[in-house]
């Protein structure tokens, strides 16, 4: 029988060494050593309301579940750990709600526990929404407990809380190939809930996954992680503005002989494999504006299993407006599927006013595929329409883009140096655009070249 912890008070903690129970069984009471030297191991089930506050460090142990009706609260500068023997899983489910509110001065941070802390250290975040989805996934993914996997649900706006400030490092759980736990994992979440200013580090698998849902975001950062930084399926139709994906050129995941590869972007609508069509309702349908993306760039010891800055497949619809994706390995923009390059020849999704290099196929679109709608296309159409309909230009070299040191992985400076053309001629003229999420800023990419939003709250060279 699973067991159910609670943190109350500096009266009752629940400590690693406590000696197992039944259910039915008093909590042992436990002298309370100094404020200091807390350190609560947190397991199993929260079913009423928690405080985490910055004077403890809490550990995870294993998955723990906020139930439905319980809020968990996170104090600005708390600092949440796990240990490699048992990585800690917290899962945000439905009904419940995270309001964790850092600030640029003292961020929430999740990371390992371990001296020489590496990937996979710590579970990950997962928060799991009422929104609609469309059942690409049936379940939560990870290895979740049964009566915690279902997710989703006919309200748009539902609400899951608050990250705001928020660091998750050394994330990654994988409990069978294709089967993981990502750095922050977002399971039919709704446009109630706020995501703000949140950087996943050196995870081994995804930075972001969005399985279904409408929760927009603004200020992520994926930051060497080893999967795809924006993954996101399941029929997810929210809004992203300012985002950085930076990936290390020797660090991809595990892909065996599966033929996967590591992107900047992955988006689908379903997975055929699953047995649904393409045009399986909700279709994935991102808006996206201001990201910058800087892939391997032909570095020494790159990763053979890197591929693309972008990768839309499966029939997705998209729009990614007002930014730059540099260095990617097998490609740039790559479009597969025929309802997918369908959306983009009718002008349902763009690559709009944006910039794109590769080291190879800097367009690289699926050819020969029949055309279930009668159009036509090869490379020559698409890249046509690319440059001139949708107004994005192709770089030969990235160092045109006048970033001031993207390639420096340890260390990564992505502001637009002085005659960067990132520095003006941003639109929001599309319909998906001209919307009250997006701050309808002058620049491309992440960064104006004068403010830094990483500062204070964001960590590289990890």
């Amino acid at each position: 029988m699973k067991k159910t912890f609670s943190i109350l008070s500096l009266s009752l903690v629940v400590l690693s060494m406590a000696c197992s129970k039944s259910d039915s069984m008093p909590d042992p009471v436990t002298p309370v050593p100094p404020v200091e030297n807390l350190k609560p191991d947190i397991r199993g089930i929260i079913t009423t309301d928690q405080h985490w506050t910055k004077d403890k460090v809490y550990r995870l142990r294993g998955y723990v579940y906020v139930s439905t009706g319980a809020t968990l609260t996170i104090d600005a500068g708390t600092k949440i750990v796990s240990s490699k023997d048992s990585a800690g899983v917290l899962v945000i489910y439905r009904g419940a709600k995270i309001q964790a509110n850092g600030t640029a001065a003292e961020p929430i941070v999740f990371t390992s526990n371990e001296t020489s802390p590496a990937p996979g250290d710590l579970g990950g975040v997962v928060l799991v929404g009422q929104a609609k989805g469309n059942g690409n996934h049936s379940v939560v993914e990870g290895g979740v407990d049964a009566a915690f996997s279902a997710f989703g649900g006919n309200d748009d706006a539902d609400n899951s809380g608050t990250l705001k400030y928020v660091r998750i490092e050394y994330a990654g759980k994988a409990v069978n190939p294709g089967d993981e736990i990502n750095g922050l994992s977002l399971y039919a979440v709704g446009s109630g809930t706020t995501i703000d200013y949140v950087q996943v580090v050196r995870g081994l698998d995804d930075a972001f996954e969005f399985f279904g849902g409408t929760v927009n975001c603004k200020h992520l950062i994926a930051y060497n992680s080893a999967d795809d930084d924006y993954d996101l399926d399941d029929g997810y139709r929210g809004k992203i503005q300012f985002a950085i994906s930076v990936k290390d050129p020797a660090f991809t995941d595990a892909k065996g002989t599966t033929g996967d590869v590591s992107n900047n972007f992955e988006v689908d609508n379903v997975n055929p494999a699953n047995g649904f069509l393409l045009s399986r309702a909700p279709i994935t349908s991102p808006v996206f504006s201001n990201f910058t993306a800087i892939g391997p760039n032909d570095a020494a010891n790159t990763s053979a299993d890197y591929g693309w800055g972008m990768r839309w497949r499966r029939g997705t619809k998209f729009i990614l407006a007002n930014s730059i994706v540099l260095g990617g390995k097998k490609g740039g923009l790559r479009l597969q599927e025929d309802s997918t390059i369908s959306y983009y020849n009718k002008g349902i999704s763009s690559f709009y006013n944006s910039y794109v290099h590769a080291i190879t196929n800097p367009i690289d679109v699926v050819l020969n595929l029949p055309m279930k709608d009668g159009s036509t296309y090869d490379l020559a159409s698409v890249t046509d329409l690319t440059t001139n309909t949708y107004k994005s230009v192709i770089l030969t070299n990235p160092a045109d883009m006048k970033l001031t040191d993207p390639f420096n992985n340890a260390a990564p400076n992505l502001q637009p140096a002085a005659g960067s053309p990132a520095l003006t001629g941003a639109l929001f003229d599309l319909s998906a655009l001209n919307d009250a999420f997006f701050d309808k800023v002058a620049y491309k990419g992440a960064f104006d070249g004068t403010t830094d939003w990483t500062a204070g709250w964001a960590v590289w060279g990890k």
